[in-house]
């Protein structure tokens, strides 16, 4: 019994030391190399837009063996593709694109990192952050090759960017387009953390046609979804989700509109703007583009941005080369992504280095059916309307091939800054007019944005004044053509794919024209309801042209004179064919006939007719009278005034006009 103890006492010991030599071998073992994909709040992105950038997708990687000491780190193939064509700038004819893939979070040199002068003061680096950038292109297996300094993360660690003693120690590096809805970083060297910390990879500048997927008919707003894979020497489990990571959601990014007005053709309208009698004025035609969500409109740059909203400088800042935006994960609120300028060793197009956007968000206003003699105004630039509060007012300005006067604002000194609240919600006033070219019978202004405040949801309200001058009718009268406005993202592109040369941005969503004005024929029109020439009744008619009468601001006016039949001849047959007259009615004289033996200016008889006429002048103003009595008005007779169906009252605002409106032509209606 007691050897018996003996024994059961040394197999415990025995079972100790076993258990306590496997804790210290599971110690040792390092945990598995393992990146957590996350793409944190996806982008909202515009329904129209071909080149929108997504967020950003983030590898945050831990565990794992990190490579020696002055030996290579493995290379590994990084690869990204979504649910739609990838957009981003090609910048050489190899393929390299403007996507970049980032370790270590590397932050620029301070004090180059502006818009932030002179030194950081937003997002300040950290210990895990590499301290300078430096590129290199993924598409090779030779290209990147990076000695490792050893188990640490960031600053002092192989990925800090430094070009000597050890090395070239890339922490940037440029992808290229493998295929429509595909990047590839090939070659890119990764090296597990270990204990050292999290290693981040920031995958950023990639660009996607949004335009290409829509808006989505439910309720679940349709997304863009990224997938990473990485293969190659190192092990590397990436988790993310099945369907991918969310990096965007689109919705619908501009939303157009605009009130139709009406014109009366034989009156002066804003004659001041073309150097002739002023008559009819009005402030213009109010055409709207308002954002579909706030950040919609975007310049170009932060440093636009910043100089406004920031910066508090004099002035708004026109588009051009922008200082550099290269501090990765911060927000820019601009059409430019991650960019770094020159130095750091990307490839990139020197005209259109990589993520720096050609322009700012455009809209354009195109106003087709602009008839002969019709001149088109527009301010030089527009402050956008908005619940701002105590905050800068976005801007945006006329861009310098839409129009042929006045020229194009060479600089934007002549901007004041304005600050909010807007009073009574109205912005304030644009600034001066200019003169819109207009090619055949079409006229398209585009609008730049140069300032807007991502946090308020913005309207561009931009007044399109329409002038003409007609003196009478010798005179040559603008065309009565209805004309139309359509408001579009610009400029509107076909070319869905990445692209070395088309601009960034660009959309593919072309709206359909709404009316914007009509300018109703210098005429009068009158119903005569009851005219006859049987059972021996005969009945006289006559119109007066009454624009000789000078008080009432117009020049005297001459024009021919239509009439329609409506009813039936002797026998049930068919109303009296369209008659005209042969010469024009002048001002200050009448049109008169009837019936029986027709009258003046070319009027023919039309006997046996019984119904209604209806009577148009080719001038402003008349006034009608008809008689109906026996043969020599010995036994009835009876006299009426002709109903006028044009507008009774010529309002303020051509656009709203009152009382009658079957014709859309103002005229006096003394007839009823």
């Amino acid at each position: 019994m007691v050897d018996f103890r003996k024994w059961l006492l040394a197999l415990a010991i025995v079972g100790l030391l076993l258990g306590i030599g496997s804790s210290a071998a599971n110690a040792q073992t390092p945990a598995t190399f393992t990146c957590q994909a996350t793409a944190g709040v996806p982008n909202l992105l515009r329904s129209e837009g071909i080149t929108e950038l997504v967020g950003d997708l983030i590898l945050n990687c831990t565990g794992g063996t990190p490579t020696t000491a002055g030996t290579p780190i493995p290379l590994n193939n990084v690869q990204i593709s979504i649910n739609t064509n990838i957009t981003s700038r090609i910048e050489d004819a190899a393929g390299d694109s403007e996507a970049l893939l980032m370790i270590d979070e590397p932050y620029p040199t301070p004090g180059t990192n502006s818009p932030f002068p002179p030194a950081p003061t937003s997002r300040p680096p950290t210990a895990n952050n590499a301290p300078t950038q430096l590129a290199c292109q993924a598409d090779n297996s030779t290209n990147c090759i990076v000695m490792s300094l050893g188990a640490k993360i960031g600053a002092g660690g192989s990925y800090d960017g430094a070009a000597a003693p050890n090395g070239q120690h890339y922490n940037v590096f440029q992808g290229f387009q493998n295929g429509t809805n595909a990047i590839a970083w090939n070659g890119v060297p990764i090296d597990a953390p270990g204990t050292a910390g999290t290693r981040v990879i920031r995958i950023t500048n990639v660009r996607a046609n949004a335009f290409a997927l829509g808006v989505s008919s439910t309720l679940v707003p349709t997304s863009i979804n990224m997938i990473v894979a990485v293969s190659g020497s190192s092990f590397i489990t990436v988790l993310q989700p099945s369907n991918g990571n969310v990096v965007g959601q689109i919705t619908q990014g501009l939303v157009g509109s605009s009130k139709a007005a009406s014109y009366q053709q034989c009156i002066n309208l804003n004659g001041a703007l073309l150097h002739g009698s002023p008559g009819q004025t009005d402030s213009g035609i109010f055409v709207s583009a308002r954002e579909g969500f706030a950040a919609a409109f975007k310049p170009q740059s932060y440093v636009q941005f910043y100089n406004v909203a920031i910066g508090g400088a004099a002035n708004y800042l026109a588009p051009g080369t922008p200082l550099l935006q290269n501090v990765p994960g911060f927000n820019y609120n601009a059409e430019s992504g991650f960019y770094a300028g020159a130095g750091i060793g990307l490839m990139q197009n020197a005209a259109e280095p990589a993520g720096l956007a050609d322009r700012g968000t455009q809209i354009q206003f195109t106003v087709s059916g602009v008839g002969t003699g019709i001149s088109l105004f527009a301010p030089q630039y527009v402050y956008l309307s908005g619940n701002y509060g105590a905050v800068p007012i976005g801007v945006a300005v006329l861009t310098s091939t839409s129009f042929t006067t006045g020229g194009a604002i060479a600089s934007t000194s002549g901007i004041p800054v304005k600050l909010g609240p807007e009073t009574g919600g109205v912005a304030p006033a644009p600034g001066p007019t200019v003169s819109l070219a207009i090619a055949g019978t079409t006229a398209s202004i585009t609008y730049e944005i140069y300032y807007a405040d991502p946090s308020v949801q913005e309207t561009l309200s931009v007044p399109i004044t329409v002038a003409y001058i007609t003196t009478g009718p010798t005179s040559p009268s603008p065309t009565t053509t209805p004309a139309t406005v359509s408001v579009n993202y610009a400029p509107l592109s076909s070319v869905g794919t990445a692209d070395g040369t088309d601009p960034i941005p660009r959309f593919g969503q072309p709206y359909a024209a709404a009316n914007f004005f009509t300018i109703n024929s210098c005429s009068c029109n009158l119903l005569f309801p009851f005219v006859t020439n049987i059972a021996g009744f005969d009945t006289g008619v006559a119109i007066a042209n009454t624009t000789a009468d000078t008080l009432n601001g117009l020049a005297p006016q001459a024009g021919t004179v239509t009439l329609t039949y409506y009813g039936t001849t002797t026998g049930g047959g068919a109303a009296p064919a369209t008659q005209v007259t042969t010469s024009s009615v002048p001002a200050g004289s009448e049109l008169i006939f009837t019936v029986s033996n027709g009258g003046n200016y070319g009027i023919l008889a039309t006997p046996g007719f019984e119904g209604y006429i209806i009577a148009r002048a080719d001038f402003q103003y008349c006034h009608g009278f008809a008689f109906i009595s026996d043969a020599g008005a010995q036994k009835l007779a009876e006299g009426y005034l002709a109903i006028s169906l044009d507008v009774p009252v010529v309002t303020v605002n051509p656009a709203l006009p009152t009382g009658l409106n079957r014709t859309g032509q103002a005229g006096e209606n003394e007839g009823h």
